[in-house]
């Protein structure tokens, strides 16, 4: 297969409501997109990095760096070129999982699209549409943070999950409880805002019947997760320290939690991911689906791997509309608390060429026109001759 080069783009998404965690506020998306161009076909992979190194070390500038000056020449001199040799080739490189991830989503992408295959079917997924949750910010006040949640419950959203932080945890998900009764399926969301001191505290969250609290403690605290699980009873389930399916493994020896959020991003791709399901399915340990307010590329993935049998518990693979008043490409709809999972080649969309102009601030091609013998059988498809964006500073 003829790798011929990679489009690194910046394009910033405004968000229809600002989006409060406890690690801070955004306002406006700023994704790092990677466009793959083979022989065969190409492909969209999209870098889940936000603008600072906040939720996780990595930040969007510094992913854009590692994959021009060092994972794209990595690729292009590995000895072939398929998404399963994307890991090996770059593990030379230490971290930037986000970085990696959007890469080889990007290769898998144009490696489906070239076969006719879907990712849904590549992953192994045995539903044709996921349940939806929703993700719901610190807001100013409960009575605003209630009108959300009102609106959402209308929208048909099966789950709610609240972003907490020290002094807006129990009374918030009290008030919601209250409002809207028990039958709602709810979670709580800390992101590492507090740490094992705070036990007792946490554990008046236990009388609300939540399906889980997720990260409470620092993602490097999985000893101080595994006794947290011993002190409440509200379910643990762990994002930020789960990175790779070793870690996963460590984790569930440990204690540390009940309950794994898949991330695909965090962990370097949706192959790890899908390795990350398989030993939770094998271990009877429900998982779902994170989300990172994702554009329809990275929206479409992620359904895609939320509909593989482990996948038990809705995701944060929310609507289109839950953050962007114009997605790029066609919008995901909620339908019944539902979206489909797209069936069409690779990632199944297409960014919408308009839009995509309207919100790039930078592009910069990467030429590489490097041979690779094939890895596998395919079936041909045309060579992109979409004229290239010029190069501009990312």
């Amino acid at each position: 297969m003829k790798l011929e080069g990679v489009e690194l783009r910046r394009v910033a998404m405004p968000l229809v409501a600002p989006f409060r965690t406890s690690f801070g506020t955004e306002t406006t998306r700023d994704v790092l997109l990677v466009r793959v161009v083979t022989g065969a076909a190409e492909g969209w992979g999209e870098c889940v990095a936000m603008a600072d190194p906040r939720y996780s070390p990595e930040y969007a500038e510094a992913a854009a760096d590692v994959l021009r000056r060092y994972l794209v020449p990595a690729l292009a001199a590995a000895p072939r070129l398929d998404a399963y040799a994307v890991a090996p080739a770059l593990e030379q490189f230490k971290g930037h999982r986000m970085a990696k991830a959007a890469l080889e989503t990007a290769v898998l992408d144009a490696e489906l699209r070239a076969e006719g295959r879907s990712f849904a079917r590549e992953l192994g997924a045995v539903r044709d549409r996921v349940p939806c949750g929703v993700s719901v910010g610190i807001m100013g006040s409960v009575p605003e943070l209630l009108d959300a949640v009102g609106g959402y419950l209308d929208a048909g959203y099966v789950r709610i999950k609240l972003k907490i932080e020290p002094g807006w945890d129990v009374e918030p998900v009290r008030a919601v409880r209250e409002r809207f009764g028990d039958d709602v399926l709810l979670q709580v969301d800390a992101n590492t805002a507090y740490t094992l001191a705070d036990a007792r505290h946490l554990a008046r969250l236990d009388p609300f019947g939540l399906l889980l609290i997720e990260q409470p403690l620092d993602e490097e605290d999985v000893l101080g997760h595994a006794e947290l699980a011993k002190q409440i009873r509200t379910p643990v389930c762990l994002d930020e320290s789960i990175t790779s399916a070793r870690t996963a493994a460590a984790a569930l020896t440990l204690g540390a939690c009940a309950i794994v959020n898949v991330k695909p991003g965090r962990v370097g791709g949706y192959l790890e991911a899908r390795r990350i399901h398989d030993l939770c399915a094998a271990h009877g340990v429900p998982v779902w689906c994170g989300g990172m307010l994702e554009t329809g590329l990275g929206r479409a993935a992620n359904v895609a791997l939320a509909a593989l049998p482990g996948f038990t518990l809705p995701g944060d693979t929310s609507a289109s509309d839950r953050y962007f008043a114009t997605d790029l490409t066609a919008p995901f709809v909620l339908e019944n608390g539902h979206l489909p999972v797209p069936a069409g080649p690779g990632l199944g969309v297409e960014p919408l060429a308009e839009v995509l102009e309207a919100v790039t601030t930078a592009t910069q091609w990467l030429p590489l026109q490097r041979e690779f013998p094939p890895a596998r059988a395919t079936s041909a498809a045309p060579a992109a001759t979409e004229e290239h964006d010029p190069v501009l500073p990312l």
